[in-house]
């Protein structure tokens, strides 16, 4: 789970919000078109379009805009795009594991969830080399619980993590070809890309990829 930081509400979306009058008020099941359209895509941009959980890449039409907090709960304003993320998987295939938002669902629990826009979150969870995720610190029941929750440690998402670590235990790749590697994997790409699993290789490469 790597840190969000959040930034300004995209224009249109502010701007749609903004509309609201005697008659009409703004609902999240109104948004739609290209206010909606220019939410998500600020969403995404802002996570370096990787999932705001699992970290795998983010498409546009296997994503969907996530609240972090339920919109269920009568504290929480549905249109707050600081409550806002993008989460991967749209609508699950049949057969498809569900995992991450979908997963998530309405459940909430302020003490056993952790959030990607909490500085420390990337500190919860270690990982190892053939793709598992687990909780850094074995006492820690929130980082147990949210791998749970969000089904993380599913085998699919292990597979994942395992292809995207298999690059970088190359033999041939020596101390000064590894450290340029994940140092240039740590950074957004040209198209304002992270790479996918990007918690994952930093736990398990940075300290290669420090000059």
């Amino acid at each position: 789970m790597k840190y969000i930081q959040k930034g300004a509400e995209p224009a249109a979306f502010a701007d749609w919000k903004a509309r609201a009058n005697e008659d009409w008020q703004p609902s999240y099941g109104a948004l739609s078109g290209p206010p909606k359209q220019a939410l998500k895509q600020a969403l995404m941009a802002e996570q370096g379009v990787i999932c705001c959980y699992c970290e795998r890449r983010l498409s546009w039409n296997d994503s969907h805009i996530e609240h972090f907090r339920p919109q269920h709960d009568q504290a929480v304003d549905p249109l707050d795009f600081g409550n806002l993320l993008c989460s991967c998987q749209s609508q699950v295939k049949k057969g498809e594991p569900r995992h991450c938002g979908s997963l998530k669902d309405q459940w909430f629990d302020q003490r056993l969830l952790i959030s990607p826009l909490k500085p420390d979150c990337e500190e919860r969870f270690r990982f190892t080399g053939d793709g598992e995720i687990k909780p850094a610190r074995e006492t820690d029941e929130a980082a147990r619980t949210t791998i749970t929750r969000l089904g993380l440690d599913i085998p699919k998402l292990n597979a994942l993590r395992a292809k995207v670590i298999e690059p970088f235990l190359a033999e041939e790749l020596s101390v000064v070809e590894l450290r340029a590697f994940v140092s240039g994997y740590l950074e957004l790409d040209a198209s304002g890309c992270y790479g996918e699993f990007w918690t994952t290789i930093r736990y398990l490469f940075a300290n290669g990829a420090a000059p």
